[in-house]
């Protein structure tokens, strides 16, 4: 995924405005009717560290405060540093971290605004599709209440983005579309023609010029991480500060495709086992290739990781894998991760 960059600048009780309405799939928004809708529950969001700053956006979930961001856009003040918020009327409000999820790259805030405040109405990324028309709603360069229009160019979009510590985050399935998204929209909304938020927009495409520099700004690729994943996490950083994902128990190495039909086919060499992990307890050994997840083929680490992300502790993942010529299915039980 070397074009992609992420936009970088610098139980739940939601009450939707609305119930989420199916949009149409051809045409484009009435951006004037959207953003109506939308802005009053779309903020800009300021931190800083002390010695750095950065803007970039959110929504607001809860009429308590709370609202939704990327991760990367309120990593300066993880340690403690001040977080801000603008609202669309001009008014500002102080807001403390809620929690953060590094490896989905979101984060939830809540501001102290002293009011109940407007929540944005909460839409189905599952039944998005694939040239919806949609609008995007964010403070790109820190200009506030910025509308966009496009539409949803496809789905599905697996993305590797980075993320604290030199790690990366995963965007899963996630909605590219071509609505201009620039550095300062990361976090802010991705709705439907009903103003029903789809999709939280979290990075862009970039092209590299002769000289190697990235382009800085949209080239029309942009990728929003779906609300159906974004309200699971989000809800559980509310309920407990923090988000518990899935622990396989393995390392592994890509292996090439098949070169002829004579060659072996290709999956996911397993280079180390966690002893007493679920994948060694499952019966996966060193030098297993796994050729399937769940019955669909893999040739690619993004897709276990992927299972790791939308998958909870306690849930069964068969995998299947080639060992010494013979296939096998694994039968994975996931577990928390071990505590380092």
């Amino acid at each position: 995924m070397l074009l992609v960059a992420v936009v970088v600048s610098g139980c739940s009780t939601s009450q939707p405005a609305s119930a989420p309405v199916s949009p149409p799939v051809t045409g484009s928004c009435d951006a004037t009717s959207v953003a109506d809708t939308v802005l009053p529950s779309v903020v800009t969001v300021s931190v800083s560290n002390g010695t750095a700053t950065a803007t970039g956006s959110g929504e607001v979930i809860r009429d308590t405060g709370e609202i939704m961001t990327n991760n990367h856009v309120i990593a300066l003040a993880a340690n403690g540093g001040p977080i801000n918020v603008l609202f669309s009327d001009g008014t500002t409000a102080p807001a403390t971290l809620t929690g953060r999820d590094p490896q989905t790259d979101l984060a939830v805030v809540k501001a102290t605004a002293g009011r109940a405040l407007p929540v944005i109405a909460m839409g189905a990324s599952s039944t998005v599709k694939v040239g919806e028309p949609v609008v995007a709603i964010g403070a790109p360069l820190g200009l506030a209440g910025t509308v966009t229009s496009g539409i949803v160019s496809a789905l599905g979009r697996t993305i590797e983005v980075p993320s604290d510590g030199g790690h990366t985050a995963i965007l899963l399935s996630a909605i590219q579309t071509d609505a201009a998204i620039n550095p300062g929209n990361s976090g802010g909304a991705l709705t439907d023609c009903f103003g029903n938020l789809i999709g939280v927009p979290t990075a862009i495409a970039t092209v590299a010029n002769s000289a190697g520099q990235s382009s800085a700004g949209s080239v029309g690729l942009g990728f929003a991480i779906p609300v159906d994943l974004a309200k699971v996490v989000s809800d559980e950083l509310i309920a407990t500060g923090t988000v518990t994902h899935s622990y396989v128990g393995v390392e592994v190495t890509e292996l090439p495709p098949p070169t002829d039909e004579g060659s072996q086919p290709g999956g996911l060499y397993v280079s180390a086992v966690d002893a007493g992990g679920p994948a060694a307890m499952a019966g996966l050994k060193p030098g297993d290739v796994i050729t399937a997840i769940d019955g669909l083929p893999v040739d690619d680490a993004d897709q276990l990781a992927v299972v790791t992300l939308a998958r909870k502790p306690g849930e069964v993942v068969t995998l299947t894998y080639r060992r010494a010529g013979t296939s096998a299915d694994a039968t994975v039980t996931l577990a928390v991760p071990p505590t380092t």
